[in-house]
């Protein structure tokens, strides 16, 4: 069955009239009836009873129009979504994120993609240090990664989005949980709490040079693979953490977090494939560009 003769249906079920039809459909009456004759025979079903005067709808007819409107509506909803498809307006778009970039930059680019992006589907992956997300890029399992720099591996583009100081996190019945500010070598003789040093973690290397400029080495206590593990541990009294200002989007109960006068500044990237010319992938990319999510002049 031809999908223009469901059309051609709907028009004049709708006008109940030949020429109007006709005119609408922009053809000429007599090939226009000669469709609709030839739909009611391959259906074997009277879709109109006809006069001189009107068209009228039998009851076969009714039923027909009923579902020729659900199956009409389908087909154009396919047509425009396969159009959305194409242009990056809809899809699912893989986001990885590292630990601290999920408490402030995911709901900013979550956001902004449902105002500017409403089609398309967040799948996201947080926790994930720069050389996961650099691996789950390559290997095509992520299409955005959100990531701290350098990167090491070849093949990935990336843009900074963010450029933070360390804060500490302290449990809240620590020494320095009053002070305002703290330098860093107050935390000589602290106990650190850090990330997996086999994950590769940058955040963990921009800790260790800052307290290096201060003339010691962290001590590290406790090693974690999850940030929210972290600020567990320090609420608990095990220990204080280093971490950047986004951590303080995730306000921990008794954690509260200083400003490091002389720490090192860390940045945080948006990341994807050199080689991906995904409509979706290069859409996200202009609206980011458009609502300066870029720090301009990063590269």
């Amino acid at each position: 069955m031809e999908l223009r003769l469901l059309r051609y249906f709907a028009v004049v079920a709708e006008t109940r009239h030949f020429g109007k039809a006709a005119e609408r459909l922009h053809m000429a009456q007599p090939p226009l009836s000669q469709a609709i004759r030839r739909l009611e025979e391959e259906l074997g079903v009277e879709l109109f009873t006809r006069t001189t005067r009107q068209v009228a709808l039998t009851g076969a007819g009714e039923v027909f129009r009923t579902d020729v409107g659900r199956i009409l509506k389908a087909v154009d909803e396919a047509a425009a979504r396969a159009a959305r498809f194409a242009a990056g307006a809809e899809g699912v778009l893989r986001i990885g994120l590292t630990g601290s970039a999920s408490y402030r930059q995911l709901p900013m680019l979550a956001r902004l993609m449902k105002r500017e992006m409403p089609h398309v589907r967040l799948e996201v992956h947080t926790e994930m240090l720069t050389p996961a997300q650099e691996t789950a890029l390559i290997e095509r399992r992520l299409d955005i990664g959100v990531l701290r720099p350098p990167i090491r591996q070849e093949g990935i583009a990336h843009r900074t989005i963010a450029d933070e100081p360390l804060v500490l996190a302290v449990p809240e019945e620590h020494w320095l949980a009053a002070a305002d500010a703290v330098r860093v070598e107050q935390l000589r003789h602290e106990d650190f709490i850090m990330y997996d040093a086999a994950l590769g973690s940058v955040v963990n290397d921009v800790v260790v040079r800052t307290c290096l400029g201060s003339g010691f080495y962290p001590h590290c206590a406790y090693e974690v693979t999850e940030t929210s593990a972290a600020l567990a541990l320090v609420a608990a009294g095990l220990g204080v953490a280093m971490l950047p200002d986004s951590i303080r989007s995730a306000p921990r109960e008794g954690v509260p977090y200083k400003k490091v006068e002389d720490a090192l500044r860390v940045r945080l990237d948006l990341a994807w494939r050199e080689d991906d010319e995904s409509p979706l992938t290069r859409n996200l990319l202009k609206v980011l560009e458009e609502n300066c999510v870029f720090h301009e002049g990063a590269a």
